[in-house]
């Protein structure tokens, strides 16, 4: 119940629910993939869009899916290696979390997202399912509450906590579509899994009530269920009044759209895009796009430099995806011994550094309706005060910007600059002259915001 509202499991009423502010006041936020597939670290690089996923190692090297590399793994661990044993060597010995809730606070995000347990089936908590015996941080790995002691380090620096939850559990659950789906060897099925129709009940949503009642979540990352799970055989609609009347922050929490087959774009709290499969989103419904640095989520260490993401890229990601009314979940991939490779923390100190300078084009904005423009390197947001003309480059004459019928420009000014800036408004163009700047008078880089003050005209 919210308010006076309880909520019943159909998606009339599941749909009716009103999302928490916080989500798209945030604008920004960091993903974390960590697992066992952290200590392989390994995939080739593809140019197929999700092929060089490194956290899907389990299903990659020890099956026919789609850019295996069996050859690695026989090389490096020999071909009879079980998945399993790479535990061993899941340590997480250096990690330290205030020090990653201060990298995350100071590269300007709202809020962090950790895996709790991906397809992998790996628990990043100390969960009492009976499932998960020998396979949980406790009883082997860290021997630590890694989850646990992330949340705490980052409700410190006063940024949310969310965690992702994969819905397929890969030593239970396989694809049932023709063409196959996720392949692990049938021998770690037998020895580890259980029966499939009763991994919901069993695992999957007494998992995530756990985990809500114990951690108290803002987000919810759902994932996989949309490949193979149907409504009915999720449950989803069951869970998710449970989420919204029963949690012990229910008027918090937020959960997306991959629970099941046919959720995607239709139902949840938001909708979520993975690298750019952004086409059609925006404006309407919440969403979030989530990408890595580079071509991977989980840690890969067959990626060079050429294939991260420069900081400028990801920052005019940012940009465009605000502009069209969505959040960004950056992801980062700790090593396994728990810390964040330097290449990405240098991306997410110069995503910071812009933030800290033109952070009020971004947080809490909303797409622009009062002022437009033709050129395709301008994006707009606004508030209900001001207008944010955000440039993905420099222009050394004017731009031009059309604003609604009945309001005037009552001032211009370059975020960062501190002389006046000249414009000229023509009924509903604006024309604004670039200042001319140096080092000296102006430091900013990678994007440049006009802050538009707009008042109505008198009648």
């Amino acid at each position: 119940m919210t308010g006076n509202i309880k909520y019943q499991p159909n998606w009339s009423s599941l749909d009716s629910r009103r999302i928490p502010s916080w989500f798209q006041s945030a604008k920004f936020g960091i993903f974390i993939h960590w697992g066992v597939y952290s200590v392989p670290a390994w995939r080739k690089i593809s140019d197929e869009r999700f092929g060089s996923y490194a956290e899907w190692y389990y299903a990659s090297v020890y099956s026919d899916y789609k850019n295996n590399d069996d050859d690695f793994h026989g090389r490096i661990y020999g071909k009879d290696f079980k998945y399993r044993n790479f535990v061993k060597d899941f340590k997480a010995e250096l990690f330290d979390p205030d020090l990653w809730a201060e990298m995350f606070k100071e590269a300007g995000a709202r809020y962090v997202v950790l895996t709790s347990k991906h397809h992998e089936g790996y628990c990043m908590w100390p969960t009492t399912n009976k499932h998960k015996k020998n396979w949980r941080v406790t009883d082997v790995g860290p021997n630590r509450d890694l989850l646990g002691d992330l949340s705490a380090a980052v409700r410190k620096q006063g940024m949310k906590m969310g965690l992702y939850y994969s819905i397929i559990d890969w030593e239970t659950n396989w694809s049932h579509r023709p063409e196959g789906g996720y392949f692990v060897p049938e021998r770690d099925r037998e020895l580890y899994g259980i029966d499939e129709d009763k991994y919901v009940d069993e695992i999957l949503i007494p998992q995530l009530k756990e985990l809500v009642n114990t951690y108290k979540p803002a987000l919810i990352f759902t994932d996989g269920g949309e490949w193979d799970f149907s409504e009915e055989d999720s449950k989803v609609k069951e869970f998710l009044a449970w989420l919204y009347n029963e949690a012990p922050n229910k008027n918090e929490v937020v959960i997306n759209d991959r629970f099941c087959v046919g959720m995607p774009g239709k139902h949840g709290d938001y909708y979520s895009t993975e690298y750019r499969d952004i086409e059609g989103y925006g404006f309407i419904h919440p969403w979030e796009e989530s990408r890595g640095i580079g071509k991977s989520y989980g840690f890969n260490r067959a990626e060079n430099l050429w294939d991260y993401n420069t900081s400028t890229e990801l920052i005019h990601e940012l940009i465009e995806i605000v502009s069209r009314g969505g959040n960004l979940l950056l992801n980062v991939g700790p090593t396994a011994d728990g810390r964040i490779p330097v290449i990405q923390q240098q991306r997410l100190k110069d995503i910071g550094d812009w933030l800290n300078i033109n952070g009020k084009a971004i947080y809490e904005t909303m797409p622009s309706n009062r002022v437009q423009s033709k050129e395709k390197e301008i994006f707009i947001t606004e508030t209900n005060k001001c207008n944010y003309v955000i440039c993905r480059k420099w222009f050394d004459d004017e731009i031009e910007i059309y604003i609604s019928d009945g309001l005037k420009i009552k001032n211009i000014s370059l975020i960062g600059y501190n002389g006046d800036i000249k414009y000229y408004q023509d009924g509903n163009a604006v024309k604004i002259e670039s200042p001319i700047v140096s080092p000296n008078t102006y430091q900013n880089s990678h994007a440049y915001v006009y802050e538009l003050e707009i008042e109505r005209k008198c009648e």
